[in-house]
């Protein structure tokens, strides 16, 4: 094995619990480069990383097959300890900073510089004193390493965003030995302006030979900043490219290129949807739902067509459902056949039409200690009045046609179940899928919102779930808008697809799009080289 590279992994496979995660992935890179780590979401990236860092997730669930050599050497991680003392060091999405420290004893946690006196003479190393004047300097190398014009005894609580990522790469490169540091998208929170400093830094720290991994969607900062880059794809190794010899398209191409399944069987694709009958139309409209938010958007939906929203994580798409919704605060308008919807006032979706199947089944979609039943009609008694029957000056359930709607929508849906009162938390995930469903449905909505409707169930209920929301659309009529992070799903059944970068639309594609153009509108680009403005 060559000593040319400060790392070498080679055939790493990882699993699951008998899903097979990484296949048999590659990866190289050589002291001193800046070499970017490219794929969609659930392409194998974090994962890759997690064995290379030793993280418990990979230890607690089997391990892994395939070898890691560091400088030509074999080496073995069991945990992050080991990977720090073996010169690898990590800066995650998560902050991992305590708020009530100041800047300095942030960077330098865990490896505090003391100097003894009496008491530590006498009852040991523990009682040495803190050289708060050499840790203070220590920090302030590294602040300047990175130009980052801070005091070093400012707390970090309360900092702004951009700020506290570039305090956890000061402590990343503080630290003796660093070999290679692994920059898990770095960029996602900061601004532009951040941004391009972070990625003046990056070119520091590579020019004083220490390694850079670099895990980023923007395909400019990989042209501007790398030097090679590898690609993997639903778990497997694609390619290794010298970023100066390819181009954001050819690199977005191989991203996303993929046979496109068929969820589907071949379906009359060639209706006549006009562009003037619209069912939603949002305009100037912006969601703030953390880490998914939405930046004014103008979208218009078509009567009876299925229209799929899709991008990468945290880039808005999630925050589009859950806006109209109320679930998060919005600004803006939503119309829905003209008729305003107004969030602010919980419901109110619901009451003029919209059925809404969340992200979160198990948190907001589901009542998971309650019944089937219950879980089914509750929301259409609330805003529609159903299932109920008079009484006197009152109300109450009527038992019988909750049940006979019930096992109706069971019998439809195919729900696998012992019976209508089973609690909904002791159902598969596909199951509890369709009991979100039949529960949107039972609302007879005119628009049907279905945010991530495969998320976390096998491939035969993913299939039965996409080919129900094909029937509700192709034999009932309804308009249907699905939220997805597979693309594959999306091209499988939508009319239309609008892909969300940086909280915007960054184009609207058809299915039979090239793969260059979702992969250059994932990272927010359209057609014609624009790029989506931040």
């Amino acid at each position: 094995m060559s000593s040319q590279y400060v790392l070498n992994m080679e055939g790493i496979s990882k699993e699951y619990y008998g899903n097979r995660v990484l296949n048999e992935v590659n990866l190289a890179v050589r002291p001193g480069e800046i070499h970017a780590l490219m794929g969609e979401n659930g392409a194998g990236k974090s994962t890759l990383m997690n064995v290379l860092f030793g993280m418990p997730v990979i230890h607690n669930t089997g391990g892994f097959t395939g070898s890691i050599s560091v400088d030509g050497e074999p080496v073995t991680i069991e945990n992050p300890q080991k990977a720090m003392e073996l010169g690898i060091g990590m800066v995650h999405q998560e902050f991992m900073l305590i708020p009530g420290f100041t800047v300095t004893e942030n960077i330098k946690i865990g490896r505090e510089i003391t100097t003894p006196g009496i008491a530590s003479h006498i009852f040991g190393k523990s009682l040495e004193r803190l050289d708060r004047e050499s840790m203070r300097k220590d920090a302030r190398k590294a602040l300047d390493t990175i130009g980052l014009n801070i005091e070093e005894y400012v707390k970090v609580k309360g900092l702004p965003v951009g700020y506290m990522q570039f305090i956890e790469i000061a402590r990343e490169i503080d630290k003796t030995g660093i070999k290679l540091l692994i920059f898990d998208e770095p960029t996602a929170v900061l601004t532009e302006s951040e941004a391009e400093r972070l990625l003046e830094a990056m070119r520091v720290i590579a020019s004083q030979g220490i390694a850079i991994v670099f895990i980023t969607h923007r395909l400019d900062e990989v042209i501007s900043v790398t030097d090679h880059v590898t690609i993997l794809r639903d778990g497997q190794f694609v390619k290794r490219l010298v970023t100066a010899e390819t181009s954001a398209v050819e690199i977005a191409e191989l991203m996303i290129g993929r046979r496109v399944e068929k969820l589907l069987d071949e379906a009359d694709d060639h209706r006549t949807l006009s562009d003037d009958d619209v069912m939603l139309s949002l305009r100037d409209y912006f969601v703030d739902m953390p880490g998914e938010q939405v930046r004014g958007i103008d979208l218009d939906v078509r009567r009876g067509e299925i229209f799929g929203i899709g991008g990468l994580a945290g880039q808005g798409k999630l925050g589009v459902p859950n806006g109209i919704m109320g679930l998060h605060a919005s600004t803006g308008s939503i119309l829905l056949e003209g008729e305003p919807v107004e969030p602010e006032k919980l419901g109110d979706a619901l009451k003029k039409g919209i059925g809404f199947v969340s992200e979160d089944r198990r948190g907001v979609g589901l009542l998971l200690e309650e019944s089937i039943e219950d879980n089914i009609v509750f929301t259409a008694m609330q805003i529609k009045g159903l299932f109920l029957k008079s009484i006197g000056i009152g109300t109450l359930y009527d038992a019988k046609a909750g049940r006979a709607h019930t096992e109706d929508m069971v019998k439809q849906l195919d729900i696998r179940c012992t019976g209508t009162n089973q609690r909904a938390g002791a159902l598969s995930g596909g199951n509890q899928q369709k009991v979100c469903l039949a529960r949107a449905l039972t609302l007879n909505p005119k628009l049907l919102i279905v945010s991530e409707p495969t998320r976390g169930i096998d491939i035969g209920a993913k299939k039965l779930v996409i080919e129900l929301l094909a029937s509700l659309n192709r034999e009932e009529g309804m308009t249907v808008v699905v939220v997805s992070s597979e693309l594959n799903e999306l091209r499988s059944i939508c009319d239309r697809i609008a892909i969300v970068s940086e909280g915007k639309i960054a184009d609207i594609l058809h299915p039979d799009d090239s793969d260059a153009d979702y992969g250059l509108a994932m990272a927010g680009y359209k057609r014609g080289g624009d790029e989506v403005e931040g």
